[in-house]
């Protein structure tokens, strides 16, 4: 036997599989599939069977900017991170996407939920789950972030939409800029729609640095919407 061919065998391996190890985090976010080392969480059981209608829901939606100092459920943030991304039927989503591209992550700066440390989170919606990015209460810095809007810092959570265009444009080139506008309306709608139901506020933010925002949840996808969250 030769020894060396053998030790060779074993140092290519190892090298291999760290490397291996080491690009997993970019592998997965090409193929639409982000993951972090943090803590995870798994949600409960999103409620497929609301107390409201849709119909009354979208009667009642509307912008609200002032929320009640009170916590969360846990149950609150899972049902809202489902209607972002949540896994419906035929492994489908619960927004619609280009091609099933699926070029959004959902990032959700915690504040105040019941049996959650603050903190600021990545969905993982295959796993319906949450991944703990930072450990720390971020508001007030998103709030700065987000040109001092104050409601940002009150909220309990802050759900921040991030694009990877690039997701989409490898399929459909230069349009897939607009497709991708088009898929953040209707996660929004979503969520717009989602809070109603649960006698939540919440209230589209556009208006922030880019730049900042993404550097506080630690992404170099491009963030385009934040949507704070607080009972009322």
């Amino acid at each position: 036997m030769d020894y060396r061919k053998v030790a060779l065998f074993i140092v290519v391996l190892v090298v291999s599989f760290s490397l291996l190890l080491a690009l997993k985090p970019y592998l997965l976010e090409k193929r639409g599939e982000l993951t972090y080392e943090g803590e995870k969480i798994l949600l409960p059981e999103p409620n497929l069977r609301g107390e409201m209608s849709v119909e009354e829901a979208i009667a009642k939606r509307k912008s609200i900017r002032t929320y009640k100092n009170q916590p969360l459920k846990l149950e609150d943030l899972s049902q809202l991170l489902w209607a972002c991304q949540g896994i419906t039927h035929d492994k489908k989503r619960s927004a619609p996407s280009a091609g099933a591209t699926y070029p959004f992550e959902i990032f959700v700066v915690v504040g105040s939920v019941e049996r959650l440390k603050p903190g600021i989170y990545h969905y993982n919606p295959f796993e319906h789950s949450i991944t703990l990015v930072k450990e720390g209460d971020f508001r007030k810095e998103l709030q700065k972030a987000a040109l001092d809007q104050k409601w940002v810092g009150d909220a309990a959570i802050d759900i921040i939409l991030v694009a990877f265009y690039e997701r989409t444009t490898k399929v459909y080139g230069e349009r897939g800029i607009r497709y991708v506008h088009m898929e953040a309306g209707h996660i929004g709608q979503n969520i717009y729609l989602q809070a109603t139901a649960l006698n939540l506020g919440t209230v589209a933010i556009g208006a922030f640095y880019d730049e900042e925002v993404a550097e506080i949840i630690g992404t170099n996808g491009a963030p385009l919407y934040i949507f704070p969250v607080g009972r009322v």
